[in-house]
């Protein structure tokens, strides 16, 4: 079936929230008063090896052009063993369309009844399942090479009505409501799109032809073998748009609201999340950008001031001398899992070993992320502890002058 700085510290503050708030999804809800296009045909690549779970391209919205674009579908590695994947979806609150992102959980849950295809018809999961720590995958609606993947079986999906309806809810929107099972799903434990999922919707959205005002609906990238790879072998274009496209003329920014829930579709419990995310945070150390020493306290003491000046250079340099000292190291890491992977590849390995691979890449990445982000959080710290010692002394009233001793009488 076909389916579809000078002065670093404001910065890394934000970097610090964004990334603390990401274990509890923040909480910002992005609304937006017209609905996306319906979601284009395009046919599945190839699942690259045991494990990876397909999830579903759609259509994400960027507040700076004031129109959706389309992240296309593509093969995930799991983040874990018996994880499945939640699809996003928009749906109608009563002043607009509400984005809910999707997340890693033992179990499907609400989706809008939103037909993406290859396995996700609008409620559940029919595309495949975990048994005894490995993925099995159902051959009748994925595109799988039973030559390289040998945990297949076939399940004939019945009375699946297919529709090209992207959003839940409102004028020509999927009246779907969560089930209960969908609703204890929801409240379930829930792990974030990973890194690479990130890295697609970022390569999506700098893609203007994957705009939907340019494209109109039929976007030239549908789908990707794996995350990021816009531009390999295996990348499908879409064959056609689900339906005309037609944006209205005047496209009113979408509204955006801090620690407020948007109104959210009757009887769905899930709460709508931000779409547009704060810009990533460097993942290596080769892309943080060069310190600088800020200006000193003026403390009106030239040789003061000359000496807190060294002080701040010479934190810099340290701090400088870090980041390329942690930069060569993720790179001679970067080089060897290189090597591995190709050594792997002339040996022919089998599914197996290129999945183990997989997953050891993308622990190194997690890990690179984590030094990068300490190493910025410890230099924080520093900072803060220097520009503490420099203050100068709070001006104090000067001290009594103690009265002297009576003068002896000779």
């Amino acid at each position: 079936m076909h389916f579809i700085q000078r002065n670093r510290l404001p910065w890394l503050v934000l970097m610090l929230l964004f990334f603390l708030s990401l274990p509890s999804f923040s909480q910002v809800a992005v609304v937006v008063s017209f609905p996306p296009p319906a979601l284009p045909v395009y046919d599945q690549p190839p699942c690259p090896a045991e494990g990876y779970i397909w999830t579903p391209g759609y259509w994400a919205y960027d507040d700076g052009y004031g129109d959706y674009y389309w992240v296309p579908g593509t093969w995930v590695l799991a983040p874990e063993v018996g994880l499945l994947w939640t699809p996003p979806y928009w749906g109608w609150g009563g002043n607009g369309y509400a984005f809910y992102p999707g997340y890693w959980g033992p179990q499907v849950g609400f989706y809008g009844g939103v037909v993406y295809g290859y396995g996700y018809f609008g409620h559940g999961y029919e595309g495949g399942r975990w048994n005894n720590g490995q993925f099995y995958y159902n051959r009748t609606v994925n595109n799988v090479n039973i030559t390289n993947i040998h945990n297949v079986y076939n399940t004939t999906v019945n009375n699946v009505t297919v529709n090209r309806v992207s959003y839940n809810g409102g004028t020509g929107g999927i009246e779907a409501r969560p089930t209960s099972a969908e609703e204890t799903a929801m409240r379930d434990r829930h792990v974030p799109p990973v890194a690479a999922q990130n890295q697609q919707v970022q390569t999506a959205r700098g893609n203007p032809q994957l705009r939907a005002s340019v494209n109109q609906g039929r976007p030239p990238v549908a789908a990707t073998p794996k995350p990021g790879a816009f531009n390999e072998r295996g990348v499908v274009a879409a064959s056609e748009a689900g339906a005309p496209y037609h944006p209205p003329a005047n496209r009113a920014p979408a509204k955006t609201a801090a620690n407020e829930p948007a109104a959210r579709p009757e009887g769905n419990a899930a709460r709508p999340e931000g779409n547009a995310a704060p810009a990533a945070p460097p993942t290596h150390a080769k892309d943080v950008a060069p310190h600088q020493a800020p200006p000193p306290p003026n403390t009106g003491n030239a040789k003061l001031d000359q000496k807190y000046q060294q002080q701040q250079q010479k934190l810099a340099q340290q701090q400088e001398q870090d980041h390329q000292k942690l930069a060569q190291q993720q790179e001679q890491q970067h080089q060897k899992m290189a090597q591995q992977q190709q050594k792997a590849a002339q040996q022919q390995a089998n599914a197996a070993r290129t999945q183990q691979m997989e997953q050891r890449n993308q622990q190194m990445e997690q890990q690179h992320a984590q030094q990068t982000q300490q190493m910025e959080q410890r230099h924080t710290q520093q900072q803060q502890q220097l520009n503490t010692r420099q203050q100068p002394p709070a001006s104090r009233p000067p001290a009594a002058e103690a009265p002297r001793p009576p003068a002896e009488k000779h």
